[in-house]
C-alpha cells in the first residue's frame, strides 16, 4: 500500500519546478477538456498562449490586465507572508477605483497633468481604509480575517453600484449607470501612441523592487516573515503581532487600492458597475504560483493575463463558454497545491503486513 510521509528537507529545485509542473498539468487538462468539448486544442491553446504574444498590440493588452494583477498580488503576498489571509483584496480594489474616481472627478479641463498623482494617492487611500476596517475588527474583537474581508467585497460592490446608479451617475449619460468621463488630466500617460500601455508599467515594476527590499532586506519585512513562519519564535523575539497584522493588511489594501485607480485612470477613465472584474481573487492564484516572491509574481501575472485574454479570445473565436478563464485559473491553483504537496510528503509503497504491524 501507498504511505505518505513527511520530507525532511525540501529541494530548492523542485520547488521552482512545481509552478512549471502545474502549469503543464493545466495545459494537459485544458487538451482534454477542449477535445471533450469538440473544439481543436491545438487552436484553443494558440489562443491562449501564442495569440496575447504575437504584437506589439497584444503585449499592450496584456500589460493592461497583468499590471494591477502584480500589484495585487504583491500586498497579497506580504499578507501570506505574515500568516494573515486577506481573502478580500477585491473589495479593496473596489474602493480604490472609488477613491480615485472621486478625485478625478474635481478635476477641470484646465486642471495640470499631474492631477493624476492625487488619483493614484486617492486610490491608495481607499483600499488602505478598507483594509483597515478588516484590522481593526480582528484586532479589536479577535474577529476572522478571512470573513471579514471577503463580506467586505459585496459590501464595496453594493457601495459602487449605489454611487453610479444614483449620486454619481452621469446626467448626460442616457440614464445608463456610470459617471462623467474624467479629464484627461487625470489618465495614466500612454507610454506608446496608439497603445493602452501605460506609465503603470513602470510603477508595477518598481513596486517589484520595493517590495523584494522590503521582504528581504528591512527589519520590518523579516518581522513579518519570522511571525508568519513560527509565531512563537516572532513573540520570543520581541515581534508585535499587532503591529504586523497592521501592516500586512494596510500594505494590501493600498497595492489593491492603487490597481483599482490604475483601473479607472487607465483603460475605463470613468466608474461603471463592471469595475470589479475577479482580479482580487486571481490575484490571489497570482501571489502563490509566484511563490510569494516579487520576481515570481511579475511572471505569474502575465501568465494570468494570457489566461484572461486567452478566455475572450476563445469565446470569440471559438464559441467557448466565458466561464472558461475561471475554469483555467481554478485547474492551475489545484495542481499547484498538489505539487506543493509533493514538496511536503513522498509517497512510499509498504507491504500490508508491515503496515499492520506499524499500526
Amino acid at each position: 500500500m501507498l504511505k505518505l510521509e513527511p520530507r525532511t528537507q525540501t529541494s530548492m529545485l523542485l520547488a521552482v519546478a512545481a509552478p512549471l509542473l502545474a502549469l503543464a498539468l493545466t495545459v494537459a487538462i485544458g487538451v482534454l477538456l477542449f477535445t471533450a468539448l469538440g473544439k481543436d486544442p491545438l487552436q484553443a491553446l494558440r489562443l491562449f498562449f501564442i495569440e496575447p504574444l504575437k504584437n506589439g498590440r497584444a503585449l499592450s493588452e496584456l500589460s493592461v490586465k497583468a499590471v494591477p494583477l502584480a500589484l495585487i498580488a504583491l500586498g497579497l503576498a506580504v499578507c501570506f507572508r505574515a500568516n494573515i489571509w486577506n481573502i478580500g483584496a477585491e473589495g479593496q480594489f473596489v474602493l480604490g477605483a472609488l477613491g480615485a474616481g472621486w478625485v478625478a472627478m474635481q478635476a477641470g479641463p484646465d486642471t495640470s497633468a499631474w492631477f493624476v498623482v492625487p488619483v493614484l494617492l486617492g486610490g491608495v487611500v481607499g483600499g488602505m481604509l478598507w483594509a483597515g476596517v478588516v484590522a481593526l475588527l480582528r484586532d479589536r474583537f479577535n474577529t476572522n480575517e478571512i470573513l471579514v474581508s471577503l463580506m467586505l467585497v459585496y459590501v464595496a460592490t453594493l457601495l459602487l453600484n449605489y454611487l453610479v446608479y444614483g449620486p454619481w451617475k452621469d446626467p448626460d449619460g442616457y440614464n445608463f449607470p456610470q459617471t462623467v468621463l474624467f479629464a484627461a488630466s487625470t489618465r495614466l500617460p500612454r507610454l506608446v501612441n496608439g497603445l493602452r500601455m501605460n506609465v503603470g508599467v513602470v510603477i508595477a515594476l518598481l513596486a517589484v523592487a520595493a517590495f523584494a527590499v522590503f521582504q528581504f532586506r528591512t527589519y520590518r519585512g523579516y518581522a513579518l516573515t519570522v511571525g508568519g513562519i513560527a509565531p512563537a519564535a516572532a513573540r520570543y523575539a520581541g515581534f508585535s503581532s499587532r503591529s504586523a497584522l497592521w501592516t500586512a493588511l494596510l500594505l494590501s489594501g493600498g497595492m489593491a487600492g492603487l490597481a483599482g485607480a490604475f483601473e479607472v485612470a487607465g483603460p475605463l477613465g470613468q466608474l461603471t458597475p463592471y469595475v470589479p472584474v475577479g482580479y482580487g481573487f486571481a490575484a490571489i492564484i497570482v501571489a502563490f504560483v509566484g511563490r510569494l516572491h516579487p520576481v515570481g509574481i511579475v511572471f505569474s501575472s502575465v501568465l494570468m493575463s494570457m489566461f484572461y485574454i486567452g478566455g475572450e479570445l476563445a469565446q470569440s473565436r471559438m464559441g467557448l463558454p466565458k466561464a472558461l478563464t475561471s475554469v483555467f485559473q481554478g485547474v492551475l491553483l489545484f495542481t499547484l497545491l498538489a505539487c506543493d504537496h509533493g514538496l511536503q510528503y513522498r509517497m512510499r509503497w509498504v507491504a500490508a503486513a508491515k503496515a499492520r504491524a506499524a499500526a
